[in-house]
């Protein structure tokens, strides 16, 4: 299943009213705001992101810790259709040296495993990973937790500002289950043929689990 993703500068933009408007030509959407507070917070927040159309998948950092993130599950725990929860890991433009600068210990795949671990005993459906971790990651929470997988660029694509990516075959390849791809569509000189591209990529790779 396909879905549109919105993020914080849509949504900072134009509000519910993106999320609605989309939701008239998606199957579902993927409202990916990467929510980080006090659990209260955070909790009421997903709560109301929930109750839009078609919201299928939800963001939260697991630097949240456990309560912020279990507040996060009970919260749509009573929905008729509750999204799927993911955690952020370790987002895919940091390395080493700047998980070090704020204070992070480790390397991005030592940390992203065990946020990513915290995230399965959270009860959450899944984690936002680069696909250099998502391996790991398989083998740590077992075939049922999602793995998305951001940074990913065709192998002619620039890198921008990600750090840890992988063409879409890579990251099929190595474990998961929804890619993210924004700037090599939305910045290419023909959006439609890079999807499509894309989309062919996809489609001729098998899984490997």
């Amino acid at each position: 299943m396909g879905l549109l993703k919105i993020g914080s500068q849509l949504f900072t933009a134009e509000g519910p009213r993106a999320v609605e408007r989309l939701a008239i030509l998606a199957p579902g959407i993927f409202l990916d705001l990467k929510f980080h507070d006090i659990p209260n917070t955070v909790g009421s927040a997903v709560a109301a992101a929930a109750d839009l159309p078609k919201v299928r998948m939800l963001t939260l950092h697991t630097l949240g810790d456990m309560a912020m993130m279990r507040a996060a599950r009970d919260a749509v725990a009573g929905k008729r259709r509750p999204p799927l929860l993911l955690g952020v890991t370790i987002l895919t433009s940091m390395e080493t040296a700047s998980l070090r600068r704020v204070g992070i210990s480790g390397s991005p795949a030592t940390r992203a495993l065990s946020l990513a671990r915290l995230a399965k005993q959270a009860e959450l459906d899944g984690v936002v990973a680069s696909s250099h971790e998502a391996q790991a990651i398989r083998r740590a929470c077992g075939p049922d937790f999602l793995i998305v997988v951001p940074g990913v660029r065709p192998a002619s694509a620039s890198l921008n500002d990600q750090a840890r990516v992988a063409t879409p075959s890579e990251a099929i390849e190595a474990g998961a289950d929804y890619l993210v791809v924004g700037r090599p569509i939305t910045q290419a000189a023909s959006p439609r043929d890079a999807a499509l591209a894309i989309a062919k990529e996809i489609a001729s790779v098998r899984p490997r689990r």
